[in-house]
């Protein structure tokens, strides 16, 4: 308990001492106009309070991955928490920011014109069709997922669900962003926040052993090596990529640069306090991560084990609350997964998104190519979605080292998460067996390598301009 207590703390005071740091390296500045205001359009540029604003941002970039992702983590023990809380202070609350802070200051550009203007158009191209795949890949998946919950729950099959679940993306995708997500986001954030709150107050009530095992440094069950594969495995709780194609939007919708610490940077601590939590749940229920290990059974099922937990401290309600939760949050981060995608293709294309009928036809398209995914055998597909995922991160980390660096900043703050993910991503590249398959000391050293190399070319690039 106690552990669990100073990672709160630590979590606190990054917010109040390391995000103060980095908006006042930032220059956040009041009197600075926003998109929300000199671009207002009905549609994507819609002034919004900012308290529903950190709500739906919050739910955007959380989704299931603050959940799942956590409770997967939690296999390796008390450790993974260290990665949540420096994650989310040092690598995600700044990756989210910078997100932010430059589309807000860049006419709320997605993260395509980012890599446009410091990559080329060559490798922006490239970009944004991985990108748009991504995104819409991640629409699909979580499509599918609340569509087979709801098909075993009640008469209506699979193919239904999805219909209808597509049907809504379709219109979340297509209307302005205030007539949904505006309006059911934030109910659905908070339901995220009270219900994992009610079930942390559970576990302190219940006087469980939050850590039984606190000398092993890794319990993995199956010795899976903590570098890399943990920082893959746990993403939305401490550090993601697909947060920025999250924050884009909601610079969109602004009315102040003084909100971008609390919205960007305190929704990203939020979430590593609600990944903090599952974590810790997941080891404490099962009494180990032996325990957890069995629950989650040879196919990862956190699902199950999100019921088992919910159903065991909050009774059928729990169980009912879980379920629902499952459904809501892979709902809401599909949609908004195939928004930024029309978001951002509409920007390399500059496709003026007021037109209806422009709208009409991405938002269309998007959905297309997300309901032809949702009929194919995507599983060895989705095994590089965690390892796509942090090299996203990886990239927006040095697109915000570049800027930081344009406008003589301190880049640091960037560069050093950047420089460790890139690490992650490189070893994860050599030693995943649906990648290159080498051994773990031979994969380390060549992300050592990878990393090394990519730092050179960075200060090869800034020095020389």
């Amino acid at each position: 308990m106690t552990i669990f207590l100073l990672a709160t703390l630590l979590l606190i005071g990054g917010y109040a001492v390391y995000g103060l740091f980095v908006e006042k390296i930032l220059g956040i500045n009041p009197k600075n106009p926003t998109p929300a205001q000199t671009m207002a359009d009905g549609v994507d540029f819609v002034p919004m309070k900012p308290g529903k604003i950190f709500l739906i941002q919050f739910l955007n970039i959380a989704g299931l991955g603050p959940v799942f992702g956590a409770i997967l983590g939690a296999l390796y023990g008390p450790v993974c928490l260290f990665w949540i809380v420096l994650g989310s202070i040092f690598a995600g609350g700044v990756h989210d920011m910078l997100a932010g802070v430059i589309s807000l200051r860049n006419g709320g550009s997605t993260m395509t014109a980012f890599i446009q203007k410091y990559f080329g158009k060559a490798f922006h191209a490239l970009f944004l069709i991985l990108l748009v795949l991504l995104l819409t890949l991640v629409g699909s998946i979580f499509g599918q997922i609340p569509a087979r919950l709801l098909s075993n729950m009640t008469h209506i099959p699979f193919e239904g669900w999805l219909a209808i679940i597509f049907g809504y993306y379709f219109l979340a995708t297509l209307l302005p962003i205030d007539k949904i997500i505006g309006r059911f986001y934030p109910i659905f954030g908070a339901c995220l926040i009270i219900s994992t709150i009610l079930l942390l107050g559970v576990l302190f009530t219940k006087g469980i052993d939050f850590y039984p095992d606190l000398h092993t440094l890794n319990q993995h069950p199956k010795g899976k090596p903590i570098f890399p594969i943990m920082f893959i495995t746990i993403a939305c709780g401490a550090l993601s990529g697909f947060h920025a194609t999250q924050s884009p939007m909601m610079a969109r919708c602004l009315t102040n640069e003084k909100y971008s610490r609390p919205i960007f940077y305190g929704a990203m601590i939020l979430e590593g306090f609600i990944a903090l939590i599952w974590a810790t749940l997941g080891i404490a229920f099962y009494k180990g991560t032996a325990g957890l290990s069995a629950a989650l059974g040879e196919s990862g099922n956190a699902g199950a084990v999100v019921s088992e937990i919910s159903k065991s401290f909050l009774g059928n309600f729990g169980g009912l609350l879980a379920i629902l939760s499952v459904i809501f949050l892979a709902i809401t981060t599909g949609d908004t997964a195939l928004r930024s995608a029309r978001l951002s293709l509409a920007d390399f294309l500059k496709a003026d998104q007021k037109n209806i009928l422009k709208r009409l036809i991405f938002s269309a398209a998007i959905l297309g190519l997300a309901t032809f995914m949702a009929f194919i055998n995507l599983n060895k597909i989705w095994l590089y979605f965690g390892w796509a995922n942090q090299l996203l991160a990886c990239i927006m980390l040095w697109v915000g080292a570049l800027y930081l660096h344009e406008k003589g900043k301190n880049e640091w703050i960037a560069i050093l998460p950047a420089l460790f993910i890139t690490a992650v991503c490189g070893t994860y590249l050599g030693y995943a067996p649906i990648l290159f398959n080498l051994s773990l000391n031979t994969a380390r050293i060549l992300g050592i390598i990878i990393a090394a190399g990519v730092l050179g070319l960075y200060f090869y690039r800034t020095r020389k301009a």
